[in-house]
């Protein structure tokens, strides 16, 4: 009673009314502040397993680099060959393989019809890179439906799994930093690029083509072409 005199002796009805509204909304303008605790920002953990990782451009290896470090592995379970069509197994000869000039291509099965397309152009020339004194090997990842493929498309074709896309990796077509998707729509694995390279027994790159536009033409003559040359100065390079 004596608190609502004193109100009374100082604020106007009107007044005391406008003050009270102000009270009352400010009481629950602090209500939905206090809702939520008290957030530190220190209290932040940061999560030791999250890394950032940095942008970094594919630079695919050219003609005139070396490329000393890969590393082929002979154990029969890395390797798949056919011949027309028909799965084939037997001994693998490094030293033959890597004595000739070596036409080295890279090949997923995520490429889809482009892949295939891929293959398809890799057997016409196969028995002509042969011819020409040199060897044909396809790098792939694994692929459960290549017996399939390679029985539907009649394919001649030898191919080595680089399940950890080391070979790609030195040949720098593949990269965890930078991967496919990021480039290629349709594409939702990251796989090594549809590159072909042509590579005497030093390893050196004689030759390299990229396929990024996907509208190239498929360059049999000059990988034939350069296997050829290839030879034949790996040839006199022995007989001198």
């Amino acid at each position: 009673m004596g608190f609502t005199v004193v109100v009374n002796m100082l604020f106007s009805p009107k007044q005391y009314q406008r003050t009270t509204s102000k009270t009352q909304k400010h009481k629950v303008m602090l209500t939905a502040v206090n809702k939520y605790p008290y957030f530190d920002l220190s209290e932040i953990i940061p999560d030791p397993d999250y890394t950032i990782k940095s942008y970094k451009a594919l630079s695919p290896v050219k003609s005139g680099n070396y490329v000393p470090d890969f590393i082929l592995n002979p154990q029969g379970s890395n390797w798949q060959q056919f011949y027309n069509g028909s799965e084939t197994h037997g001994p693998i000869l490094l030293r033959h393989l890597l004595d000739k000039p070596l036409v080295i291509t890279f090949y997923s099965c995520h490429w889809k019809s482009l892949g295939i397309d891929h293959l398809k152009q890799l057997n016409t020339i196969q028995h002509e890179i042969k011819a020409n004194g040199g060897n044909l090997l396809i790098i792939a990842e694994r692929d459960e439906e290549l017996s399939n493929k390679a029985w539907e498309h009649n394919l001649s074709l030898n191919f080595y799994y680089d399940s950890e896309n080391e070979i790609a990796k030195k040949f720098r077509v593949f990269s965890d930093e930078n991967p496919a998707w990021n480039r290629f729509s349709g594409v939702d694995e990251n796989v090594s690029l549809l590159a072909t390279y042509v590579i005497d027994p030093s390893r050196q790159v004689i030759y390299d083509h990229l396929n990024l536009n996907f509208n190239e033409v498929f360059p049999a003559k000059e990988i034939i072409s350069n296997v050829y040359v290839t030879a034949l100065i790996n040839t006199q390079r022995k007989s001198a």
